[in-house]
């Protein structure tokens, strides 16, 4: 692979909404090669320049060939659930070499153990997908994309911004230069675990002001949400290694804010049909997949061993998966007695 020839061509893998809106902001800097899992796919892309809802730009191209990118695109965006993640890319890690660079714009977390209420996780068994990348690639320039990057309206076209976070500064300025345009706004960032744990962090907060609305709250206690769901977030981080640093930017409480206050975000809709009276269930199939937030809930639960202070981690998951009641548990947080304001800063 000549990465002069390639680098103004970049891979996208992914075709759910963010893949496809990303997909599109690079197509403005260069020509785009977006992996798609089936032939039926890719040729309806290419023939029609559409997917589902939404226009792809005509410097787009489908391809379920995991090879053809890996030769022509030497910096790669990886978007697919977490829950697809490893197979992703134990079927793409015989194609990538050292010299890629690897972009992802996953959010959410991995661990191999089944998780239950009897399961306690170690630190060394949960993983972030920039970890998994590691892991199971040669792969060593790494970076994650996050912050509020609701996809439905960067496919409209309006104004946005993102986080290019990672160790290396070279992944952030190619990042920068391939997604950059007058609508969208790329910050860079080396604090890579704490931007990634920030996107990952927020979709529980998200439920729970889903289900603030779908009780009739208003403005006041969801900004008191968001204001203590931050401070949860970030003692979850420094317990896992991370520092508040990410969390005030950007990704942190930019992302919260966004997908805290927007029925376009999937786990605010989760929480608001769980107020609703809809079993996760059913919620589950009606959105066709479990939201992140949901399975992240499940983790921070399983890692209190910890030591952090985490109250609406723990109500959530009693409303969720005890039967504890909505109205109870919010009513309980909304009470929650805190001494200090801005207590997660020493």
């Amino acid at each position: 692979m000549d990465s002069q020839s390639t680098l103004n061509k970049y891979g996208v893998i992914g075709a759910g909404s963010f893949g496809i809106a990303i997909a599109n902001l690079l197509a403005e800097n260069g020509e785009v090669l977006l992996y798609t899992r089936t032939e039926e796919q890719t040729n309806e892309i290419n023939k029609t320049h559409r997917s589902k809802d939404y226009a792809l730009n005509e410097r787009i191209r489908a391809t379920n060939d995991f090879k053809e990118i890996a030769e022509e695109c030497f910096l790669i965006f990886p978007i697919v659930p977490s829950d697809s993640f490893v197979e992703m890319l134990e079927e793409f890690a015989p194609y990538l070499k050292p010299s890629h660079i690897l972009i992802h714009g996953t959010k959410g977390l991995y661990t191999p153990k089944k998780i239950s209420k009897e399961v306690e996780l170690k630190k060394n068994e949960v993983f972030t997908m920039s970890e998994l990348i590691k892991i199971k690639t040669g792969v060593v320039r790494i970076g994650c994309l996050a912050g509020p990057n609701l996809a439905s309206e960067l496919s409209e076209n309006q104004p946005a911004a993102t986080v290019i976070a990672s160790e290396f500064n070279e992944v952030i300025e190619l990042g920068q230069k391939a997604l950059r345009s007058s609508r969208f706004q790329v910050y860079g960032s080396n604090e890579l675990l704490g931007v990634e744990l920030a996107g990952v962090l927020k979709n529980y907060v998200a439920i729970a002001s889903g289900m603030l609305t779908g009780l009739g709250y208003g403005e006041n206690a969801r900004a008191l949400l968001i204001t203590r769901g931050m401070a949860e977030l970030i003692y979850v981080a420094k317990a896992l290694g991370a520092s508040e640093k990410a969390f005030l930017g950007l990704a942190g409480i930019g992302d919260l804010i966004a997908t805290c206050n927007s029925p376009k975000s999937r786990n605010y809709s989760v929480g608001l049909m769980l107020a609703e009276g809809k079993k996760l269930d059913e919620i589950v199939a009606s959105i066709g997949e479990v939201a992140e937030g949901i399975k992240t809930l499940q983790i921070v639960r399983a890692l209190q061993k910890y030591g952090y202070k985490a109250p609406l981690a723990e109500i959530l998951y009693k409303i969720v998966f005890e039967d504890l009641p909505i109205k109870k548990g919010i009513d309980f947080l909304m009470r929650f007695t805190i001494e200090k304001d801005a207590d997660y800063i020493v």
